[in-house]
């Protein structure tokens, strides 16, 4: 294949992907906080130093609470890679720790719906599950449906194009699912992936604060009364929760 024709393939794969988000409703237009992050728990934990650590920060925030099976966590992850991409803006979800953020919220009391009254008799689109038991049932229906369609093939293996034609699906609620429509899995997923790439840090997601930096957000500032005099747009070094702690 020649340069020019690699050139294309590149451009027409990206086009695909942008036509997807575009449709789909997932371009961001601001700081998106709320649902999950008022419960969750999980964050970045420092081990105590050692003669062989101390050297080091060892960093917790990538180990699984709820997931499982790593097939499992792979097509999370594959999904919320399509849902918000890297590109020439920044990292996508995979870089800012989206999927480690979802695991850890699916982990929490916001997971079982604790703090939601869950007894029935349930109206008519009401759904009898809890918001892991919707996360969950959903990662597995996405490898369930390409495995089914694409020989066996797991939804992490499959080109860009297949992804986005099965997540699509999902969106439409085309796809059976147990208790639900599978549009709800999908709008639960793109929340869930928005809030880990635009979360304060302590919950998971926004690794190195890379997802405020794309939007020149400056995080959790103490104050800003050292700027009230400028005239001009001041870009200021975002801070999390935990950064001021140091």
């Amino acid at each position: 294949m020649s340069e020019q024709d690699n050139k294309q393939t590149f451009l027409d794969k990206r086009s695909s992907r942008r036509k997807f988000i575009k449709n789909s409703g997932l371009t961001v237009g601001g700081l998106v906080l709320g649902g999950a992050l008022g419960s969750l728990v999980g964050g970045k934990t420092e081990a105590t130093p050692t003669a062989s650590t101390a050297h080091k920060t060892v960093d917790y925030s990538e180990t699984r609470q709820f997931f499982v099976r790593q097939k499992d966590f792979d097509a999370l992850a594959a999904a919320t890679e399509l849902i918000y991409p890297e590109d020439e803006h920044g990292p996508g979800a995979i870089a800012l720790g989206v999927p480690y953020f979802i695991d850890k919220a699916l982990a929490s009391p916001w997971g079982t719906n604790a703090d939601d009254y869950r007894k029935g008799p349930f109206k008519a689109g009401e759904i009898p599950l809890d918001n892991s038991e919707i996360i969950l049932q959903g990662v597995r229906k996405l490898n369930e449906v390409s495995e089914k369609q694409h020989d066996g093939t797991l939804f992490k293996d499959l080109s860009e194009e297949q992804q986005i034609a099965i997540l699509t699906a999902f969106q439409m609620g085309e796809v059976e699912m147990q208790f639900m429509n599978s549009a709800v899995f999908f709008t639960n997923l793109r929340t869930l992936t928005l809030q880990g790439c635009f979360a304060d840090p302590l919950y998971g997601g926004n690794k190195d604060m890379a997802g405020w930096k794309m939007k020149e957000f400056p995080g959790a500032q103490m104050s800003y009364t050292a700027y009230l005099d400028e005239e001009e747009f001041v870009s200021i070094a975002p801070v999390s929760l935990g950064g001021h702690q140091h």
